[in-house]
């Protein structure tokens, strides 16, 4: 079957390109298709679209619209499962091509995966919602901040002024309150002072916290590691990432209730862009679990304040170490199903370029 093109320039094309028969058989794709589905031509060649993507019944409702009514059609953000459970999202274009001797119709299918735009996008929405969100966060402390302060000083020169003791209990009281509420305020803010750069290995962080949780769960919990050796030091403050990553920890802890298995990662990827910036050798630090996961509705605002899916809990562990991350340059992600929750930290190596 042609597609119209010389075949050096579909061998060259950075788009995946398939074409299918009236019957919705492949029957030709180029190198950019093979390593989208991460399969040889000669193994797909002649088989039906719902064998190679049983599970992607938008793209083949499109294949037969275009069949039906002879008209291209393009369809943004389809998700496609491949085999292997490996999900993509790409944008697909199915046009119909008319064999002007017998008529028969046949379809060219174009797939770009936009997987990677959609993670900058989403990436550099979220940063700059917490950006914001730390601005209120700054303002509305300043504005609490104040009257507790007011507050707590009344109550001690009442405590100095009342002769019973069970009066004094009760300013006590007050002072405590107050007291809890600024640690409280000073928590969501985060850390504000700047950072005290020195040289920090991201193994004796994850060590660290590691040894801290089996010492606060001694039974019932696993930590498995797997570190790359070949990661080399970067400039943090060792403190705070330390509180950052335990955090983290105890949040998978907790949403096991204390029982699973913890799986800890370390690795390099390379140029790889958080937010604007584009950096040569980003570190990824991968802390998974086994828990439940975390609610579809509640996964695009963990790292807000205030957001928590526990009982009794403050929703500020996430958002403090998304806070921390990101001033050191870097960012957290977060996927999550039932049975697997992976949490990854990104953080540059090296200064970016571009």
């Amino acid at each position: 079957m042609s597609t119209g093109l010389p075949p050096h320039i579909l061998e060259n094309l950075t788009t995946a390109v398939l074409t299918f028969d009236a019957d919705l058989r492949l029957t030709s794709i180029n190198p950019a298709g093979e390593m989208l589905f991460e399969v040889s031509a000669k193994k797909i060649i002649g088989r039906h679209i719902a064998e190679l993507l049983p599970h992607s019944r938008r793209l083949v409702a499109n294949l037969r619209q275009t069949l039906a009514g002879r008209q291209p059609l393009t369809a943004r953000g389809v998700r496609l499962k491949l085999p292997g459970e490996r999900t993509i999202t790409v944008d697909s274009t199915v046009s119909p091509l008319v064999d002007s001797g017998s008529e028969a119709v046949s379809l060219l299918v174009e797939l770009t995966q936009v997987d990677r735009l959609l993670r900058l996008a989403r990436e550099e929405n979220m940063l700059d919602r917490q950006a914001a969100n730390r601005a209120v966060m700054r303002g509305l402390a300043h504005e609490i901040k104040n009257p507790l302060g007011g507050l707590r000083g009344a109550a001690q020169l009442l405590q100095r002024e009342l002769p019973d003791k069970a009066l004094r209990e009760y300013t006590r009281i007050i002072i405590h309150e107050a007291d809890r509420l600024r640690n409280l305020v000073d928590r969501m803010m985060g850390p504000h002072q700047p950072l005290k750069l020195k040289p920090v290995n991201i193994h004796e962080i994850l060590e660290h916290v590691r040894k801290l949780i089996l010492v606060e769960v001694p039974v019932g919990l696993d930590i498995e590691c797997q570190y790359d050796p070949s990661l080399p030091d970067f400039d943090g403050e060792p403190e705070l990432l330390t509180q950052a990553v335990l955090n983290m920890v105890r949040n998978s802890v907790e949403a096991m209730q204390h029982k699973g298995l913890i799986r800890l990662r370390t690795g390099v990827e390379r140029s790889f862009t958080i937010g604007q910036k584009c950096h040569r050798l980003v570190l990824r630090a991968d802390i998974e679990d086994t828990g439940p996961g975390i609610p579809e509705s509640l996964q695009d605002q963990i790292f807000y304040p205030m957001v928590t899916s526990k009982p009794g809990g403050t929703g500020l562990g996430l958002s403090i170490a998304q806070d921390v991350i990101a001033k050191h340059g870097g960012l957290i992600e977060c996927r999550s199903r039932p049975g697997q929750t992976v949490f990854s930290i990104y953080l540059p190596l090296v200064k970016n370029h571009g």
